[in-house]
This record gives C-alpha cells, sequence and structure tokens, in this order.
C-alpha cells in the first residue's frame, strides 16, 4: 500500500507542490546573487533551513499519516459495505453462469435466500419478457448437457460466457410470486478488482462478473395494465342488407323489425359497457374500452349470430359488419381505423368483425354467402368509370393472378375488347401460360385479326409501361399474388376487378376497384361491365368463349356460386356467340392429367369424419395445380364430406385447393395458413413438403371444429 501511495495518489500531488516552490526558490536565489552576493548566501542559508526542517517534519509525521489513512479506508470500507448491504434497492453479484454469489439484505429478502447462498436464477424468477433474452437465464438444459463430458463441457461454458459477455446490459421483465420486477444485469470485468476472498472464491477463471438489479414494478404495470383496459377504442356496425330485409316482411311489420336489432344491438354492447348510437337507419357508431374487445373477442361476436336470429317473418336474414379501429395516435386515427376496418369487412361480404390494431387486421364470422343484388346500377356505374379512364390513356396493360387460369384470362381479353372498341393499344401479361389455357390463347395467336404481341410476358410489359399506361388487374386484389408486382409501380392509373374477398393485402392506390365477393367469376363481372360499356361493343365469338369458360370453370358447370346475374352473364355471352360445345373441347383434360386426378380421388382419406385430404401427384404435369383443383371439386361428390382439400406440389411449393358446399368456411382456413379466397372456394400456398402442410391443416381443421366454424 505504502507503494501505491509514493507513486499516485492525490496526497502525492499535494506533497510534490512543495518540491516544485523549492526549486522556485532556488531559482530566485540564483537571481539575487546576481544582484548580491551576500544576499544570495543569507538566502542560501534560509533555503537549506527550510528544505532541511520540511523533510524532517515529513519524516517525522509520515508514519501517522498512513496510520490515519488506513484507519479512514478501513471505515470508509466499512461504511460502503455497510450502506450496499442494507440499501433498499435489491442487488446481488452473479458469475457468468448465472449462479448468484452474493446479494443484500433486500435481495435476500425478495429470493428467500441467505446472503451467501449459491442459486441459479433460473431458481427463483420466472421470465416474462425480454428486450433481448438473457443468456443466464433458461439455461438449463444446457448446463445439464454439459455434465456429460469434461471436456464438452469446459467447451460450451466458454462458449457460452463469450456470448454472455458481448452483451453490456440486459433488461427483462421478471415475476417473483404476486410482483413484478424489471432485472437489470450489468457485466463488469474483474481483472482490476480487489475481491474479499471469503465471497468471491473460487471465480478467477471468469473474466467478469454480473451485477443485478431488481426494480419493483408491481404497482407501475398496474397502473399501466389498468390504462390499456381504459383506453377508448372506436367502432362502426353496418346492418349488411337493410333494405331487402325489409322488403322480405310485411310493410306493418317493418317497424318492428327494426325496434327489435335496435335492442339487440343496443344491449349487447351495452352488456360489454359500450355505447351504441345510431348515426343512420342501418349504421351505428360504437365507443368501448379495451378490455371489452377483449371480452368481444373471447365471445367471438356473437352478435353476428344474433343479429341473424331475429326473425318475425322476413324470409331473408339481416346481417351485420363490425369495424373497430384501436391503438391509433389519436381518437381521430382510430376513427379512421374503424372506417377501414369497416371497408375490409363489407369488401369481405360482410356479416363479419374486423378489427384494425395499427396495421394489422384480424376478422371474426364471415360464415355466410353475401346475398346477391339483383340491380346492377353498381355495374353500370364502374363501367362508365373504366371508360373514362381507358379513355384517358395510351395504352392498358391487363395482368391476372400467377399461374393465370382460365377466369383470369377470359376477364382480361373482356378488358382487351373494351380497349380495342375505344381505340387503345392493349396487351395481356402472361408469364409462363398453362395447359388449361393453351388452347385458348392458341386460337388467337392463328387468328390473324389479333396482334402477334398480344400476349407479352413481364419483361416487356416493364419496358412499355409508363405515366401513360393503364394497368389493369382482374381476378386478384393482392399485389403480391399478381403476375408482374413490379408493373404496379410503373404507372398511378391502376383498375381492380376482382370476385375474392378482400384479405389484409390489397392494392391501395388503385383509382378504380371493382371487388364483388358475390360474384361467381372475375369473367361474370367483366360480362357484365361489357353491357354497359359502349353500344359500339361487340365481342367476337372467340372472346365470348374465354369468358363463358371462366364462368364454367369457377362455378364447376354453374354448380358452384351460380346465382341469377351468373346465369344472365352466361345468356349475354351465348348472345354474342359462345359456343357450350367448342368450351367443351377446349377444356378437357389430357390422359395424365386425367390419370392424376383420379389417383387424388383413389388416395383420399377422411379427417374427422368430415373433411376429405389428398395429395395429387404432380409428376409429369404441366399444370398441376389446376387438376388439384379439379381434384377438390370431384371430392365434394362423395356422401358426407363437408370439404375438401387437395395438396398438389409444383415449383417447390405446396398447393392447396379448398372446396366447400354450404357448412364450412374454407376461406377462414386458408387465411390462416397464409391463403385466400371465398366462403366455398379457397387457396393457400406453403413451403415444406406435403406430410408436414397436411399436419398444419388438420391442426387448422381442428382449431375450426373447436371454435365452431360449421355453417348451420
Amino acid at each position: 500500500m505504502e507503494n501505491k501511495m509514493k507513486k499516485k495518489g492525490p496526497i502525492v500531488r499535494y506533497l510534490m507542490g512543495s518540491v516544485y516552490l523549492t526549486l522556485l526558490l532556488v531559482f530566485i536565489n540564483l537571481l539575487v546573487y546576481v544582484v548580491s552576493y551576500k544576499g544570495g548566501v543569507i538566502l542560501s542559508l534560509g533555503i537549506l533551513i527550510y528544505v532541511g526542517s520540511s523533510f524532517a517534519i515529513y519524516l517525522k509525521q509520515k508514519p501517522l499519516i498512513l496510520n490515519e489513512m488506513a484507519a479512514f479506508s478501513s471505515q470508509y470500507e466499512t461504511f460502503e459495505n455497510q450502506l450496499l448491504t442494507e440499501m433498499e434497492l435489491p442487488f446481488a453479484i452473479a458469475d457468468p453462469t448465472g449462479q448468484v454469489i452474493w446479494g443484500n439484505d433486500a435481495f435476500c429478502a425478495v429470493t428467500e435466500h441467505e446472503r451467501l447462498d449459491r442459486f441459479s436464477l433460473d431458481e427463483v424468477f420466472v421470465k416474462l419478457s425480454a428486450e433481448s433474452a438473457p443468456p443466464v437465464m433458461g439455461d438449463k438444459k444446457k448446463r445439464a448437457e454439459e455434465t456429460t463430458a469434461a471436456s464438452a463441457k469446459e467447451e460450451t461454458k466458454q462458449k457460452q460466457i463469450r456470448d454472455i459477455a458481448e452483451k453490456k446490459q440486459d433488461n427483462y421483465l421478471v415475476q417473483v410470486k404476486d410482483r413484478l420486477f424489471r432485472l437489470q444485469i450489468r457485466r463488469i470485468s474483474i481483472n482490476s478488482l480487489e475481491l474479499p476472498a471469503e465471497i468471491f472464491e473460487d471465480i478467477g477463471q471468469y473474466p467478469f462478473l454480473q451485477g443485478i438489479c431488481l426494480y419493483d414494478e408491481t404497482q407501475f404495470r398496474k397502473i399501466q395494465d389498468k390504462y390499456e383496459d381504459e383506453k377508448l377504442v372506436v367502432g362502426l356496425a353496418y346492418l349488411d342488407n337493410y333494405e331487402e330485409a325489409l322488403e322480405s316482411v310485411e310493410e306493418v311489420r317493418r317497424s318492428l323489425l327494426i325496434a327489435l336489432i335496435d335492442r339487440r344491438v343496443g344491449k349487447y354492447f351495452s352488456d360489454f359497457d359500450g355505447i351504441v348510437r345510431k348515426l343512420e337507419k342501418d349504421k351505428y357508431f360504437l365507443v368501448l374500452k379495451n378490455s371489452s374487445l377483449e371480452r368481444l373477442k373471447e365471445d367471438r361476436f356473437q352478435i353476428l349470430e344474433d343479429v341473424k336470429s331475429v326473425n318475425i317473418g322476413n324470409s331473408m336474414a339481416l346481417t351485420i359488419s363490425i369495424g373497430i379501429g384501436l391503438n391509433g395516435i389519436s381518437f381521430r386515427q382510430n376513427n379512421e381505423y374503424a372506417r377501414i376496418a369497416m371497408e375490409m369487412a363489407l369488401g369481405r361480404g360482410g356479416d363479419q368483425a374486423a378489427v384494425k390494431d395499427g396495421q394489422t387486421i384480424t376478422y371474426w364470422g364471415g360464415k355466410s354467402l353475401q346475398p346477391e343484388k339483383n340491380t346492377r346500377v353498381k355495374a353500370r356505374m364502374k363501367a362508365q368509370a373504366l371508360k373514362e379512364f381507358l379513355s384517358a390513356k395510351d395504352r392498358v396493360l391487363c395482368m391476372g393472378h400467377k399461374i393465370t387460369d382460365v377466369d383470369a384470362l377470359g376477364a382480361s381479353i373482356g378488358v382487351y375488347r373494351a380497349c380495342k372498341t375505344l381505340g387503345k393499344q392493349a396487351q395481356i401479361v402472361i408469364n409462363d401460360p398453362s395447359t388449361s389455357i393453351r388452347p385458348l390463347i392458341a386460337g388467337y395467336m392463328e387468328d390473324p385479326e389479333y396482334e402477334q404481341d398480344m400476349f407479352i410476358d413481364s419483361a416487356r410489359a416493364m419496358e412499355l409501361a409508363d405515366e401513360d399506361t393503364v394497368v389493369v388487374v382482374v381476378d386478384t386484389n393482392k399485389p403480391s399474388y399478381t403476375e408482374c408486382p413490379e408493373l404496379l409501380s410503373r404507372t398511378k392509373t391502376i383498375v381492380v376487378l376482382d370476385h375474392h374477398r378482400r384479405g389484409n393485402e390489397g392494392i391501395d392506390n388503385a383509382v378504380l376497384s371493382y371487388v364483388e365477393p358475390y360474384a361467381s367469376s372475375a369473367c361474370e363481372m367483366v360480362a357484365e361491365i361489357l353491357q354497359y360499356f359502349s353500344e359500339d361493343l361487340k365481342l367476337r365469338s372467340l372472346e365470348a368463349d374465354c369468358l363463358y369458360a371462366g364462368i364454367v370453370i369457377d362455378t364447376n358447370n354453374f354448380t358452384t356460386r351460380a346465382g341469377v346475374r351468373t346465369f344472365e352473364a352466361a345468356a349475354y355471352l351465348r348472345r354474342n356467340g359462345a359456343d357450350t360445345t367448342r368450351v367443351r373441347k377446349m377444356l378437357r383434360d389430357n390422359i395424365d392429367s386425367y390419370k392424376a386426378k383420379a389417383e387424388a380421388v383413389r388416395t383420399a382419406e377422411i379427417y374427422r369424419d368430415y373433411y376429405a385430404i389428398a395429395v395429387c401427384p404432380g409428376e409429369g404435369l404441366e399444370s398441376p395445380t389446376v387438376v388439384g383443383a379439379q381434384a377438390a371439386n370431384e371430392l365434394l361428390n362423395i356422401a358426407g364430406v363437408k370439404a375438401s382439400f387437395v395438396l398438389t406440389r409444383f415449383k417447390q411449393e405446396v398447393y392447396i385447393s379448398a372446396r366447400a358446399i354450404d357448412e364450412v368456411n374454407v376461406q377462414l382456413m386458408m387465411e390462416k395458413l397464409g391463403g385466400g379466397g371465398h366462403l366455398n372456394v379457397a387457396g393457400a400456398q406453403m413451403k415444406g413438403s406435403e406430410e408436414e402442410v397436411k399436419k398444419s391443416l388438420e391442426k387448422i381443421i381442428d382449431e375450426f371444429i373447436e371454435e365452431g366454424g360449421s355453417r348451420q
């Protein structure tokens, strides 16, 4: 200690000050010699007396000073240790493996261990959340594996220590009994520390220690949770088919039906501590607490079923759609979120609740088919709007979804004819035509009346696209599903024509979006639009065949989702030259495809009594996904089957074709697997083997059954 004191410290600097002053006196003494020799001698004698006296005093007082400093250091160390031990903040020291070496009184009180007890953090704390999961927690398995061999244990331990050392600090939430703590770990090197041997024995092998502090956040978390529960969320509720339901009941009973619906809606949300105000005859404004919304989710928005159960003689059941917005930066933004959620719910067919939490949207319900509207006012308005957009630009590029099918091709052909009626240049984007559409495309390529560049690939489309181009997307409303997603960023004029329900992903910057889930196919929608597009528009028989084929494929020969307007669209196409015999010949399968479809049906398994699952062999088939969809349709012909699922491997992915008749909503199932579609026609794409995808599908079916997903 004496050596250290001689070499460093503020005391040494203080003593050196006297030396510097003595040197200054010597310098002054030399100057005095220049002026007066006698005066210099006298000053020199005084300096010698001063130096001698100072040195004698230093030698005499040095032991006393060292003793006083040692006593002060001892007292300060005792005071510091007592302060650390009795500090109210729980504090402890642990080695790199998470073993607690020492803890103060507060830490011992929390953990119920003695100060020098050695125990693992895992034994006391239950980790709830973390910014970065610290290695000192949850390493029991690692430590168990290390005991298998001494060399492996040492190597694993050293690697673990190196990994921990890379992090200087960790913060995460832990629980001890009914108390919550924010546990902070700081890592400190021990190379320069002088540690008491009785506490820190056997730790010389470690390069650092871990200082652990506990901050009690029990009360803060309770207040925070209460604040989250009390936050207000905004909601909208719309009756989907208000006018149609009223028309289906006697006039004298209409007021009773309205009163019953109002009472049912008001009472339901009042039971959840919510406020309901009627905005219009079929619209309600909702205000709820966040905790009430969680209870609504647990209740799975039973109001969707309660409204449908109101019946006083009306032949058409009323359905309701709900949109709720929360966690916006302001109450105004929550209201905007609720409006967007309502648009999504209505765009997916209604009869469901959509909750928009920031950028995430979740759905409940949607188990009933949207009633088909007999009015064509909307189709006429969309036709006129489409005509205006097409007329304002020089070029039109039309594309469907990846692996273009007959419906997407037929709808594109309809848009192509509309463009030609206006005298506009038009091309259809198809990258790799499948076998299902090649016979249809061949007819156009062989006809000299059609341009050779009528069909182009994505590369050519990107070259042609500019700000003076209209991009028309048919048979899909998801940008990632289109043949050329990059094309959507090359122009600001985008039109969407689709009959699939909207999902979380959508083309948000479309100038015209016509999405009607009630329609059987995109070809049906385009056929309706063409009737109101222009009096000069006349479909050629080859074009009518394409549109008619799209309707036939998507309705499975008019047996699925075929409504009044479907047959009216088919009649319009027949009047324009569509030939059913010619279409049937074009849609026939080759022998390999037929055998693959038959094999899928033969090997199908019935899961949970009502769900048929099959794997379609895709080897050697040019369009295995089309064959899989056909096999799924065939499986519905088996008595007792409520839904069918056919798995087909194609291009490193497994495609799922899901079909149902009327009791199961396959769209909700496929959305959980990253896909989508309609209530009774849907699909998804997944990575992995057929067996892995099958297990995931079975898990979804199990969840669906547990949630009571069948439509009664």
